[in-house]
């Protein structure tokens, strides 16, 4: 583990994704600051009599889950000295990771910890300490901990700065019988800058549910959008945004529009979308070879960016694609293989063409910080929705206050 902080301020070269991925030079050389371990008393060695537990009991999730907590409550008692846990899981623990009753021991460790405010970082043996690519491993690591410590590390480009973009994502939860008994909102404010990253989270029974679908009332979606806007102005002395962008995956139903619209009267501009990952449709790239007429079938993929309206208020965008971008004077797609399939935007509310909610959309797909992929299929508002839900739903308790995204990264 501490030859994982001295690996972080070395020099790696890539080995895979050699077109986008570029060396990592260090991690002070990219943040401007350096990452150090804690001190000796900042760490807990679980003992080699938990791997006998746990191979005898019928739960070993149960008696990972019992002995990491304890380690953390330990290290409580130092919490002034370290910024982010980092906690190593060893192969040989596989088994325990999850269960057949739902347990996950990522979202056990991130929700328990996420109350307290601490930021934690799972290292896998199969994962940090020894993956080939240590170009890689750096860059993941490297970011995931500077983001987790506070920093931002990248930001949305052209965009006004005055713009606000709000991702709604629920969480069902359900009686022994199977009904649902109450629902879980988590509203994520993302502003230009990147900075904030906060959701708010908590627990209501006025919904209406059409299958797995939950959608508010209109004093619920009121409430929600009331305390996004909050939120964003609580970062920004008080200053609502010029213009706010809301995603959800779910359609938007007349009482969820009116509910924004009440809450966002002070805001000029309000867009409202859903946005569809999982979509029949598909688009292949024609083009006219030199010296030919005819059409035919291009050897790539359209570019990534594409979009096609479906009718006045629906469109096909291609988050995937080729991004020539990346290699100048050549094509580049970054999933290798496969015809890429569009994502389907819908507008409820807002006005305009459509070039804005595309760029948008665009940019957030690049927002995750947590990995270093070239970019996601789904904007970050919603790509990181149905963990985030997942996740809230085992938090013990959730406070009416703001989370920070990093401490369920």
């Amino acid at each position: 583990m501490r030859g994982l902080f001295n690996e972080l301020e070395q020099r790696h070269s890539p080995r895979e994704r050699k077109e986008y991925l570029v060396e990592f030079p260090g991690f002070r050389s990219i943040f401007g600051v350096k990452v150090v371990p804690a001190s000796r008393d900042g760490h807990v060695v679980i003992p080699e009599s938990v791997n006998a537990e746990m191979e005898k009991s019928s739960q070993p999730h149960t008696v990972l889950a019992k002995v990491l907590t304890e380690a953390i409550n330990r290290l409580s008692a130092f919490r002034n000295d370290y910024d982010v846990l980092l906690i190593a899981l060893p192969d040989r623990w596989k088994k325990a990771f999850e269960s057949d009753d739902g347990f996950d021991l990522h979202d056990y460790v991130k929700a328990i910890n996420a109350s307290r405010g601490l930021p934690t970082q799972f290292i896998k043996e199969t994962g940090a300490l020894f993956y080939s690519c240590r170009a890689s491993v750096m860059w993941r690591l490297g970011i995931a901990l500077y983001c987790k410590a506070g920093g931002v590390p990248w930001k949305l480009a052209d965009v006004d700065p005055d713009t606000a973009f709000i991702g709604i994502s629920y969480a069902l939860r359900y009686t022994p019988e199977g009904a649902v008994k109450f629902i879980t909102c988590c509203s994520q404010v993302f502003d230009a800058d990147g900075a904030g990253l906060e959701f708010l989270a908590y627990e209501t029974n006025d919904v209406k549910t059409e299958g797995d679908n939950p959608f508010l009332s209109r004093s619920e979606m009121r409430r929600v959008m009331a305390r996004s806007l909050s939120l964003y102005q609580r970062r920004h002395g008080g200053k609502s945004p010029k213009r706010i962008t809301v995603h959800k995956t779910t359609e938007f139903k007349s009482e969820e529009v009116e509910g924004c619209f009440d809450a966002l009267s002070a805001v000029s501009e309000v867009d409202l979308y859903q946005i569809l990952e999982d979509t029949p449709w598909r688009g292949m790239l024609f083009d006219v070879p030199a010296g030919q007429t005819k059409p035919t079938a291009a050897m790539y993929p359209c570019e990534r960016g594409t979009y096609m309206p479906l009718g006045d208020r629906e469109i096909l965008l291609w988050t995937q694609g080729d991004a020539p971008e990346v290699t100048p004077g050549k094509h580049f797609y970054k999933e290798g293989k496969g015809i890429p399939h569009p994502i389907i935007l819908k507008r409820f509310a807002g006005h305009g063409g459509w070039d804005f909610p595309v760029r948008s959309v665009l940019g957030l797909s690049k927002m995750n910080w947590n990995n270093d992929a070239l970019y996601d299929s789904m904007p970050i508002t919603l790509g990181y929705a149905a963990k985030l839900a997942r996740t809230v739903r085992n938090m013990p308790t959730i406070a009416a206050r703001p989370y920070e995204f990093r401490l369920f990264m």
